[in-house]
């Protein structure tokens, strides 16, 4: 995209062809996990040589690590608008730490959650109500508000949702589902994982009581997650994980412990430092970043990609009849009479472009989306966007999927 100074890494890469030739790769495969971001990368760099195990060493390597490590937390702290007492847990991942929510939470909580979530959002909890996927942003708020009635209150609720669909780019009003939540007495608890690359989060002006979200997707693929949100469920339960950093006193007999609070009482054993830097460099460097303009280059992009593909009459557009005002840079499709797999093999082999297909970890969600359809594919491809897709990689797509089509 050319608006945006920001830059990630592979965008020079050439593969090769079925025919022998190569060219330049075409990544649109956002949505599993986005390429690095130049900035992430010089500062990873530049650490890399000072690396050492973060708390209690007195070494200077040490100190430099567990200052650049807290430093982290500080930047993710601002990036999602937290408040002063809310907690930032350093995770693997969103869903390690949707599990660690799912842990900690009251017992008795009921999860209120909707079948269009990934898997990640979908599988962590133990006593669930679960809702249809809404058509609309209007009917996931009126949904909620049903449900929540109906429970009625006495015991700890929470509500589980996705920013954005990893199958659709649907972005979900977040504002209002908080609202509604809180309203009858109940937290909400976000799968970022797809918005927050895409769209500002600020869980005080949203007034979200939980954010997850991966560094992977966020242009710092250095295996790190956070959860973010308020400290009480987070202090009155167990360590996450048993062992030393979790600890504030260890007596000599067995069940002598008294554990920690804050942040590390759910990070035992040695953190991933570099993850942790390069989280926080990504999410210095979008905070800083002209994100309207990245958005409207992506709104555009994405344009040109449904525009193109409705062109095709063999293509089917997963959930193309939901009434969402606001989507990201992601479309699910089919293809008449050709398998998925194929067609993103071909894609690669004869177009250099990386897709994915499969059911994307929402399994429910995308075979209730491919009936839908009126298909009979069992699974789907998945084509997404970000920072560094262009107009070319869109339209060699396109160009890809009319060959393979036959049109």
């Amino acid at each position: 995209m050319g608006g945006n100074t920001l830059g990630v890494l592979g965008s020079d890469v050439k593969v090769g062809l079925s025919d022998g030739t190569k060219i330049a790769y075409a990544n649109l495969d956002y949505a599993a996990s986005a390429p690095c971001l130049r900035e992430v990368a010089d500062v990873v760099g530049e650490l890399l040589p000072y690396y050492a195990s973060v708390h209690r060493g007195a070494g200077a390597l040490s100190q430099l690590c567990t200052e650049k490590y807290e430093r982290a937390r500080e930047s993710v702290t601002t990036f999602l608008g937290c408040r002063p007492d809310d907690e930032v847990v350093f995770t693997r991942n969103t869903t390690d730490a949707l599990n660690l929510l799912a842990h900690v939470v009251p017992p008795g909580t009921v999860v209120v959650t909707f079948e269009g979530e990934h898997h990640a959002n979908l599988l962590p909890w133990n006593e669930v109500v679960r809702l249809s996927a809404p058509s609309s942003p209007e009917e996931a708020v009126s949904a909620v508000a049903e449900a929540l009635t109906g429970l009625g209150s006495g015991r700890p609720i929470l509500l589980a949702v996705t920013g954005a669909s990893n199958v659709t780019g649907e972005v979900w009003p977040l504002a209002e589902l908080a609202a509604t939540a809180h309203r009858f007495g109940a937290r909400i608890a976000v799968d970022a994982a797809q918005l927050a690359p895409h769209r500002r989060i600020d869980i005080t002006a949203l007034d979200l009581d939980y954010v997850a979200f991966s560094g992977h997707k966020l242009y710092a693929p250095f295996g790190t997650g956070v959860l973010a949100g308020r400290a009480d469920w987070l202090d009155g339960a167990r360590p996450y994980l048993a062992g030393g950093g979790a600890t504030a006193h260890v007596g000599d007999a067995p069940g002598q412990v008294d554990w920690a609070t804050g942040a590390a009482r759910h990070e035992a054993g040695s953190p991933n430092v570099i993850g942790a830097v390069a989280l926080a460099a990504a999410c210095d460097t979008l905070a800083a970043a002209d994100l309207d303009t990245i958005q409207s280059e992506e709104d555009t992009l994405m344009t040109r990609l449904h525009d193109g593909l409705a062109e095709i009459p063999a293509v089917r557009v997963l959930g193309a009849g939901g009434r969402w005002p606001d989507r990201l840079g992601i479309v699910s499709f089919t293809v008449d009479g050709v398998e998925t797999r194929t067609v993103s093999t071909r894609l690669a082999a004869e177009f250099g472009i990386g897709v994915r297909d499969g059911l994307f970890c929402a399994h429910p969600f995308t075979r209730r989306l491919l009936e839908q359809a009126g298909t009979t594919a069992p699974t789907a491809v998945r084509a997404s966007i970000g920072i560094g897709t262009t107009e070319d990689h869109v339209d060699r797509l396109i160009t890809g999927i009319r060959t393979i089509a036959g049109s």
